[in-house]
């Protein structure tokens, strides 16, 4: 591991916060638009289903950026039990995600240069974790509109329109 200076993680956090904030975004439609009715595809049995990825896209996340303020994994933590559909799991994220980055935003660069351990794996500075889930969210959340078109679903505008956006927007619906 190369050591990251306060500084450095303070750099890196002001490139990323205002994306990551577009991003999140992005992921609550991506979350909505899965089809509560087929919510238990799968496109293989090794798969997830669509559910388990919703799931795993709005936990994961907000562990990754949370690692900042806490200083450390929190794998225990879970979606309250009232957090039954994707359209509630997109505004448990979109309400958690809002905390955690208004968070971000204000901590300190020791904080974001703390060396932080990934469940035994490896250790890295906190802010390396943020940039990491980022791009585990984009992967995931890719995979995720893939399911959504293959469920029936409609695919949201992620970057630039999709096209059902483009669809919806020649009817009049948005």
């Amino acid at each position: 591991m190369q050591a990251m200076t306060a500084d450095q993680a303070a750099f890196w956090l002001k490139i990323y916060v205002d994306t990551l904030k577009r991003e999140s975004q992005v992921t609550r439609t991506v979350l909505e638009a899965v089809p509560a009715e087929r919510s238990d595809y799968r496109p293989d049995p090794y798969a997830k289903s669509a559910m388990e990825l919703v799931r795993h896209i709005a936990l994961a996340e907000n562990r990754f950026v949370e690692v900042v303020t806490t200083g450390a994994f929190d794998t225990s933590s879970a979606l309250p039990e009232t957090v039954k559909t994707p359209s509630d799991v997109a505004a448990w994220y979109a309400d958690r995600s809002a905390r955690n980055l208004s968070a971000l935003a204000s901590a300190t660069a020791e904080q974001l240069s703390n060396v932080v351990d990934f469940r035994g794996v490896f250790k890295q500075p906190a802010m390396f974790f943020v940039m990491l889930g980022l791009h585990h969210t984009i992967h995931h959340r890719g995979q995720l509109s893939a399911y959504i078109r293959s469920m029936g679903g409609k695919v949201p505008a992620i970057y630039g329109e999709s096209y059902d956006s483009a669809e919806a927007k020649r009817a009049g619906v948005v």
